[in-house]
């Protein structure tokens, strides 16, 4: 199986190419802006790197966040048309879960992504993967009572990891699993039925602007 995975939901762009358990290009360029315009070059450009065909695409993989709104949208709505033009199928998953893939933790594994607004987006993990919690966006002070339940030890992950282990100063960080890697994302898609409905946005809370009626 061949998929086709990237990810904008953070200050970077990352695009893998993935075959059977091996990453055959990948690509990642760091950039607070500009996810739109950058994206389809960088996929033209994995793929040449793989030679790959698009034809020969199974399925595309996406990152449906939580993270930069404009990055979430960017994302779906790239995969979504190669999904329509190619017919094949689009698997979303989370950013928390690409961040936290194979982190070598024994306890749990928190995902904690930079919101931009003083606090972050949360989501907990047992160290085999399994989702503990839903998202959630929190203040920093407010990780210490959320994360109460889980068990120790705890591991960060995420861009937001370093704010978060203000208010965790048990907790370690995890700096290989700062912004999403698409090759992980890629690897996980691989192990997910495809949904009818197709991916939705994982934006966890409304966006500060909005278009008055």
């Amino acid at each position: 199986m061949i998929i086709l995975a990237f990810d904008c939901t953070a200050a970077a762009v990352s695009v893998a190419v993935w075959r059977d358990g091996a990453t055959l290009a990948s690509l990642r360029d760091h950039m607070e802006r500009g996810q739109a315009e950058a994206l389809a070059p960088m996929i033209a450009a994995c793929m040449k790197d793989a030679d790959v065909a698009f034809a020969d695409l199974a399925r595309v993989a996406v990152t449906v966040g939580p993270g930069s709104f404009t990055g979430v949208r960017i994302g779906l709505s790239a995969a979504r048309g190669f999904g329509l033009a190619l017919a094949i199928p689009v698997i979303g998953v989370t950013t928390g879960e690409v961040l936290q893939a194979g982190s070598a933790a024994t306890g749990t594994v928190i995902s904690a992504i930079d919101s931009k607004r003083g606090d972050v987006y949360a989501e907990a993990f047992d160290p085999d993967g399994r989702r503990l919690s839903d998202t959630v966006s929190l203040p920093i002070d407010a990780l210490v009572g959320w994360a109460r339940p889980w068990q120790r030890p705890l591991t960060l992950v995420g861009d937001g990891a370093a704010m978060a282990r203000a208010a965790l100063p048990e907790a370690r960080v995890d700096d290989t699993r700062v912004l999403p890697d698409a090759a992980v994302l890629a690897a996980l898609s691989a192990t997910r039925a495809p949904d009818a409905e197709g991916p939705l946005p994982l934006y966890v809370r409304a966006p500060d602007v909005s278009v008055s009626s």
